[in-house]
C-alpha cells in the first residue's frame, strides 16, 4: 500500500468513526469546550500597541537607556500625570486658580499620592509667596495678590527656560499670555504600583479636573492605557455584532434551514470559545491585531461549514441515506478540508517569522485557531448533523430547505460554469493573459509605501457618522487621546523639534572626551547638516559648559586652564570641570547630557524638516559611526523607520515563505494523493493572480503596508488557496469519473463553486465590517482582506479553469504518448 492509499484508508477510517460515533465525538467536543470556556477568564490585554512593536530594537533600548539615565526637566514617566490647560489666555488669574484648585483637591485625598506638582501655576504663586508650599497656600497667594503683583509675578517667571517648557508656542512674554500650558504632577508610588493602580489615580484626577469650569485635560500613561483597553472592547462590541448579523443573512440563505443554521452558528461559536481559551492559557495578551482573528476564523468556518452541509445535501436530494450520504460528503472532503487547513496555517503562520512581537503573536494565535477550525468543522459539526437528523427522523420535525446552493440547471450554476465553456476555445491565451496583467498588477505593487504611526493605533480625533447612532450597549466611550495628542503637537512644537539623538557610552572623564564629542559635528552626513555653515546643530555636555562659563567667569577661567589646544573644548580635569557644573545652578541640566557616572552621555541634533524618515534614519546611523565611542542613533524618527522596515522584511519573507510552502506542500500532496504533482502548481496559479491584484490595489488606493496590513499578504495565501483547493478537488473527483474536462469543470462550478459564491459572500461582508472598528489599522485590514476575498474567489472561477484545460490536455498528451511508446515496444 503506496503512501496515498494509506492516507485513503485513514480519510475513510476517520469518515468512518464519525457516521458510526457520532453521539461520543459530540459529547468530547463540548466537553473541549467547557475546558477552554475556563481560559477565557485568564485573557489580559495589551495596553499601549506601539510599545509592544518597540520591544528588542536596538534604537529603542538605546532611548530607554536615556530614559533611564538622564533627567529631563518634566519628563512625563509613569508616576507622573499631566493637566493640560487649554483657553484663551491660561495665565489669567481665573484660570490661574482652576488649576490650583484642581491640585489641591488631588493634593487632599491621599490615595492619589501626589508628591509634587510643577508647571506654571505653581510657579506664579511661588513667586508671589516663596514659602507657599501646599497647593491650598499657593491658592490663597494668588487669590490674596493685587492685580499689579500676580502681573510682575506672571512676567518674573517668564523669562525662566523652565517655565518657556510649559507653556504654548503663542506664549507672549511681555503680555504674559498663553493659551495652553502644562503642569506636570508626580505621585508617590510604592515598588508594587501597577498600570491599573496609575489608571485609576488619573480617572480620579480626570474627574476632579471635569468639575471645573476651565478646560482642564488630565493626560499621562493610566489614561492611555485606560482608553487602549477600551478601544479592543469597544471595537469588538461595534464589529463583532455587525459580523454575526452579515453571517446570520448569508448562512440562513445558505443553509435555509433554522436547526442546520444552528449548528453552523454553535460550531462557530465554538472556535472562537477554543481560540480565545487558548489565548488565555497561552499567556499572549489580546491587542488590536487580534482583533481580526475572530473574523479570520469565522470566515473560515463558514467556508468549511458552507461546504460540509452543501455536500451532504448534493447526495440527500439523490436519495441517500443520511449516514451514507455524510459518508460520501466526508470522503469527498476530508482531504480538502485538511489540505485547506495546512495552507491556511502555513499562510496565517508565515507571519511567525517577524521581528515584532505582535505580528509573530497574531501567526500563532490565528494558525492554532485554523486548526482548532478544521477539527469543529470537520469532525464536530458532521457527527452533530447525524445526530440532529436522526432525531428529526425519529420526531418526524420536517426539513424546511435541504437542497444544495446552485446546481447546473440554476441561474447561478450557470453563471459560475461560464468560464469552463468560454477558457475551453484558447485556455493557453487565457493563461497568458492573466500572467501578464497579474505580472503588471504585481509590479505595479511592489512600490506600496510602508508605515509605523501611532496614529494607526488611535481612534480618529474626529468620530465616524455611524458611531452617534449605535445603541448602547454597543455605543463607544469618548476618547481624549487624539485631540490631546494633537493639541499638545500643534501648541508645544517649539518644545518639540524634530530632532534625532546620540546615545554614547564611553569614559567620558578620559582627556579627549569632549573632543571626541564635537569633532563629528564638523562634516555631519546631509539631514544633519543643518547649522550656518552646514555643520551639525549640537546640544550636548559641551553645551551646557559653554553657557555656563559665559555666565560665571570663574568657571569660565577653570575651563580656559584645561583647554590645552585653545579650540574652546577642555581637554584635561574634565573630572573636575564635571564636578564644579554638576554642583552649580546649571547641575539639572547637565545631567540631562551626562550621567552622574560619567560613562553615557546623549547629544541631541536638529534635522533637516524636509529629509524623509527613511533619509533621516540612515544618515543617523551613518553618522554615530564617526563617534570614537561607541554610539546609537534614536529618537522616534529612527526607531519609527526601524519598525518600518521591519514590517516590510516581514511582508516580503511571509509572502514568499507562505507561496513557497502552500506550492511546495500542494505539489507533495497532489503526488502522494493523485500521483499528479503538477495540480500544486495549477492551485498556486489563481492566488498568486489574486495576491498580484491584491498588492497593486494596496498602492493604486494609497494604502501601505502597516502593523497589520502586512500581515495581509500571507493570511492572503491562507484564505484565498481555500477557493482553488476545493475547486480543484471536486474537479478531480468529477474527471477521474467522467474523464471530459468541460462536463468535469461545469459540474464543479455550477456545484463547488455555488458553495464558494457563498463563502465568498460572507466572509467579504464580514472582514469588511473590521472597517467599523475604532482604529484606522483595523478598518484597513477589513477592506483588503474583503478585496482579498474577492480577488480569491473570482481567480478560482477566472483563472483556474483555463489552467485546468492545460493541465488537463498535458495530461493526455503524455498519456497518449505513453500508449505510443508502449505499442512501439
Amino acid at each position: 500500500m503506496n503512501a496515498g492509499d494509506r492516507i485513503e484508508a485513514a480519510t475513510a477510517h476517520l469518515s468512518e468513526l464519525i457516521v458510526s460515533q457520532p453521539k461520543t465525538i459530540v459529547v468530547g467536543f463540548l466537553l473541549l469546550t467547557v475546558v477552554f470556556g475556563g481560559g477565557m477568564t485568564a485573557i489580559s490585554t495589551e495596553a499601549d500597541p506601539s510599545d509592544s512593536f518597540t520591544e528588542d530594537i536596538p534604537e529603542q533600548d538605546a532611548l530607554d537607556a536615556i530614559n533611564d539615565e538622564f533627567e529631563g526637566p518634566f519628563a512625563a514617566e509613569e508616576e507622573t500625570t499631566q493637566l493640560v490647560h487649554v483657553g484663551n489666555d491660561v495665565l489669567t488669574r481665573q484660570e490661574v486658580l482652576a488649576t490650583l484648585r484642581t491640585l489641591e483637591q488631588v493634593e487632599d485625598r491621599a490615595e492619589l499620592r501626589m508628591e509634587s506638582a510643577n508647571g506654571p501655576p505653581t510657579m506664579i504663586a511661588q513667586a508671589i509667596e516663596p514659602n507657599a508650599t501646599t497647593m491650598a497656600d499657593q491658592r490663597r497667594a494668588v487669590e490674596g495678590a493685587t492685580n499689579t503683583e500676580f502681573r510682575q509675578a506672571v512676567q518674573a517667571v517668564g523669562d525662566e527656560q523652565q517655565f518657556e517648557a510649559t507653556v504654548s508656542d503663542d506664549f507672549n512674554a511681555n503680555e504674559a499670555s498663553a493659551s495652553a500650558s502644562i503642569t506636570v504632577v508626580t505621585h508617590e508610588v510604592p515598588p508594587e504600583f501597577d498600570d491599573d493602580d496609575l489608571s485609576g489615580i488619573q480617572l480620579s484626577i480626570d474627574s476632579i479636573a471635569g468639575g471645573e469650569s476651565s478646560d482642564i485635560r488630565v493626560f499621562g500613561g493610566g489614561i492611555l492605557m485606560e482608553e487602549f483597553d477600551n478601544i479592543i472592547g469597544d471595537s469588538l462590541a461595534i464589529v463583532m455584532p455587525v459580523v454575526l448579523l452579515l453571517l446570520l443573512v448569508f448562512l440562513v440563505a445558505a443553509y435555509r434551514d433554522p436547526i442546520d443554521l444552528a449548528l453552523g452558528l454553535f460550531a462557530l461559536l465554538m472556535t472562537i470559545v477554543w481560540t480565545f481559551g487558548f489565548l488565555g492559557f497561552s499567556g499572549i495578551p489580546f491587542d488590536q491585531q487580534l482583533i481580526a482573528v475572530p473574523v479570520l476564523l469565522l470566515a473560515v468556518g463558514v467556508d468549511f461549514g458552507i461546504h460540509i452541509i452543501n455536500r451532504y445535501r448534493e447526495e440527500t436530494v439523490q436519495g441517500y441515506d443520511p449516514i451514507e450520504a455524510m459518508r460520501t460528503a466526508n470522503n469527498q472532503l476530508m482531504i480538502a478540508f485538511v489540505i485547506v487547513t495546512v495552507t491556511t496555517i502555513i499562510g496565517f503562520g508565515a507571519n511567525v517569522i517577524s521581528d515584532l512581537e505582535p505580528i509573530r503573536n497574531m501567526g500563532i494565535v490565528s494558525s492554532v485557531g485554523i486548526a482548532f477550525t478544521f477539527l469543529i468543522f470537520g469532525l464536530f459539526l458532521p457527527a452533530a448533523k447525524l445526530e440532529v437528523d436522526q432525531l428529526r427522523a425519529r420526531f418526524g420535525v420536517p426539513e424546511f430547505n435541504s437542497t444544495p446552493i446552485a446546481s447546473e440547471d440554476s441561474t447561478l450554476g450557470r453563471v459560475l460554469s461560464t468560464s469552463a465553456v468560454v477558457s475551453e476555445r484558447a485556455p493557453a491565451l487565457f493563461v497568458v493573459v492573466l500572467l501578464v496583467s497579474g505580472g503588471a498588477m504585481g509590479a505595479y505593487g511592489t512600490g506600496v509605501d510602508t508605515s509605523f504611526e501611532n496614529e494607526d493605533f488611535l481612534p480618529p480625533e474626529d468620530e465616524a457618522w455611524y458611531v452617534e447612532h449605535i445603541p448602547e450597549p454597543f455605543a463607544p466611550g469618548e476618547y481624549t487621546i487624539t485631540e490631546t495628542i494633537n493639541l499638545l503637537e500643534d501648541r508645544f512644537e517649539a518644545n518639540q523639534d524634530e530632532s534625532i539623538t546620540i546615545y554614547v557610552e564611553g569614559p567620558f572623564e578620559e582627556d579627549h572626551a569632549l573632543e571626541s564629542l564635537e569633532s563629528p559635528n564638523e562634516d555631519p552626513t546631509d539631514s544633519l547638516a543643518v547649522g550656518p555653515g552646514g555643520e551639525a546643530d549640537a546640544t550636548s555636555i559641551l553645551t551646557v559648559i559653554n553657557s555656563y562659563a559665559q555666565e560665571d567667569p570663574e568657571f569660565a577661567e577653570l575651563v580656559e586652564r584645561n583647554d590645552r589646544s585653545g579650540n574652546g573644548i577642555p581637554d584635561r580635569n574634565l573630572d573636575r570641570i564635571y564636578d564644579e557644573l554638576f554642583a552649580s545652578p546649571a547641575g539639572s541640566q547637565a545631567e540631562q547630557y551626562l550621567t552622574d557616572d560619567r560613562r553615557s552621555a546623549q547629544v541631541e541634533y536638529s534635522i533637516d524638516a524636509e529629509a524623509t524618515q527613511e533619509e533621516v534614519a540612515a544618515d543617523g546611523a551613518e553618522f554615530a559611526e564617526d563617534f570614537r565611542y561607541t554610539a546609537t542613533s534614536t529618537g522616534e524618527v529612527v526607531i519609527f523607520d526601524a519598525i518600518t522596515q521591519i514590517i516590510f522584511d516581514s511582508a516580503t519573507q511571509g509572502l514568499t515563505l507562505a507561496l513557497v510552502l502552500t506550492a511546495v506542500f500542494l505539489v507533495i500532496s497532489y503526488l502522494i494523493l493523485e500521483r499528479k504533482p503538477w495540480l500544486g502548481v495549477v492551485n498556486v496559479f489563481p492566488i498568486a493572480i489574486a495576491v498580484a491584484f491584491l498588492i497593486g490595489t494596496m498602492r493604486l488606493l494609497g494604502m501601505p503596508l502597516n502593523a497589520l496590513t502586512a500581515t495581509i499578504l500571507s493570511i492572503s495565501i491562507g484564505i484565498g488557496i481555500a477557493y482553488s483547493v476545493h475547486t480543484t478537488a471536486r474537479f478531480i473527483d468529477e474527471y477521474s469519473v467522467d474523464q471530459d474536462v468541460r462536463t468535469s469543470l461545469t459540474t464543479t462550478l455550477s456545484g463547488t463553486g455555488g458553495a464558494l459564491a457563498g463563502s465568498m459572500l460572507t466572509t467579504t461582508l464580514g472582514t469588511g465590517a473590521l472597517a467599523l472598528a475604532i482604529t484606522p489599522v483595523l478598518g484597513d485590514f477589513g477592506l483588503l482582506m474583503a478585496l482579498s476575498v474577492v480577488y480569491s474567489f473570482v481567480a478560482a472561477v477566472v483563472a483556474l479553469p483555463p489552467a485546468l484545460y492545460l493541465w488537463a490536455a498535458w495530461i493526455e498528451s503524455g498519456e497518449a504518448t505513453d500508449r505510443l511508446t508502449a505499442r512501439l515496444r
